[in-house]
């Protein structure tokens, strides 16, 4: 039976190949503007949007009541995590909005904030999944678990529709298919 944690690590494999395309981006010197703003949406509507979402609204407030603070400890350094993330996403499409005006070097901060965004969620998600996860399987019921399953595909259901999750994966496949050869 799948579990809330499961599907949250199933949005990580995703958002963990976004990485990638992003740090191979970066490698290569892209200037496409496009494929940049792709990047951001896919940040903003579904490893933002619909991702933690599911964490900050639904998964971190449970643990909550099950004694985990959200102003210290693993949910603190999560949430403060996710601050930085947005962050460094507005430096990317700050810079984006240069590129577009012909200021090529706008170039330099946006691969700057994609690689900081990289590295962030790499080591953010590699936290989530080994041990805040975990955390929440030890204290979670089956009822619990699969309460909030049904509530997480509410928020994947009221997603936009060009960025849903299946749209999302088809968006990072397509991204994928230019950087990660």
């Amino acid at each position: 039976m799948d579990t809330a944690t499961q599907n949250l690590e199933n949005d990580h494999i995703h958002i963990l190949r976004l990485t990638d395309i992003m740090l191979a981006m970066v490698e290569k010197h892209s200037a496409e503007a496009v494929h940049f703003e792709l990047v951001v949406n896919l940040i903003r509507k579904f490893a933002d949007g619909i991702h933690h979402a599911k964490e900050e609204d639904l998964l971190f407030p449970l643990m909550g009541e099950k004694g985990f603070s959200p102003e210290q400890g693993p949910v603190a350094v999560m949430l403060h995590e996710h601050v930085q993330g947005r962050n460094f996403v507005k430096g990317i499409s700050d810079g984006i909005a240069e590129l577009q005006k012909g200021n090529r070097n706008a170039l330099q901060p946006i691969y700057e904030n994609m690689s900081g965004y990289a590295y962030l969620l790499q080591n953010h998600i590699s936290k989530e999944n080994n041990i805040l996860f975990r955390m929440a399987d030890r204290v979670f019921s089956t009822d619990e678990q699969q309460n909030l399953l049904v509530r997480f595909a509410e928020i994947e259901n009221e997603a936009d529709s060009e960025f849903n999750a299946e749209n999302s994966i088809a968006k990072i496949d397509f991204l994928a298919s230019i950087y990660l050869q």
